[in-house]
């Protein structure tokens, strides 16, 4: 098994985790000037927040991904998914009602440490080698970033370039994030009706 290419595939089918990064990353490119969101007049702004977020994302779900294929922590798959579909909403209506505004990064390690229990439950799906435990776990969490890194560096000279238009501000971003709190809060739902007594 190609660990790391598993872990490209997996961030890049992995909608759940795809729309969290997403919900933070839409509003990089504007700043809240209470009650509005406005534009970034550069880009430096705009990729030392997307950095920052990222890299607290990726150490947090790193700590997690660890723990939990070393079998040192461990939680139920039912609660690790209604939790990641949580994180999705809460980082999503933050876009429309900001609350992280400047710390978002916070909300990125936060619920970074959940997403990272939901990839080992995917790597350890994968069969892990006992002789090769290490690496396994290594060429998975590379694979995970790169396919990060190929999301962030398509979605954020976009955003950058349409960041003062009305398509970007009210449709991709406002309207996105609805759309993404919507689309979660329905994953819940439907997790919740699955687990309920019959």
């Amino acid at each position: 098994v190609d660990y790391a290419a598993e872990g490209v595939w997996h961030i890049w089918i992995g909608f759940d985790h795809i729309l969290f990064l997403l919900s933070l990353l839409l509003p990089a490119v504007l700043v809240w000037r209470k009650p509005v969101w406005v534009p970034v007049s550069h880009f430096a702004p705009a990729f030392w927040e997307v950095l920052k977020i990222v890299t607290a994302f990726t150490l947090a779900h790193s700590i997690t991904l660890s723990l939990a294929t070393l079998g040192l922590v461990t939680l139920p798959s039912r609660a690790v998914e209604s939790l990641i579909a949580a994180s999705v909403v809460l980082a999503a209506l933050n876009n429309v009602w900001p609350l992280f505004q400047g710390r978002r990064w916070l909300m990125a390690f936060g619920f970074g440490l959940i997403h990272g229990f939901g990839f080992a439950s995917v790597l350890a799906d994968l069969g892990l080698p006992q002789g090769a435990l290490l690496l396994a776990l290594v060429g998975f969490n590379v694979g995970v970033e790169l396919g990060q890194l190929a999301i962030v560096a398509v979605f954020l000279p976009l955003a950058y370039l349409t960041r003062s238009t009305w398509l970007y501000q009210q449709l991709v971003f406002m309207g996105g994030s609805l759309l993404i709190a919507a689309l979660a809060a329905l994953w819940i739902l439907e997790w919740s009706w699955r687990s309920a007594p019959t």
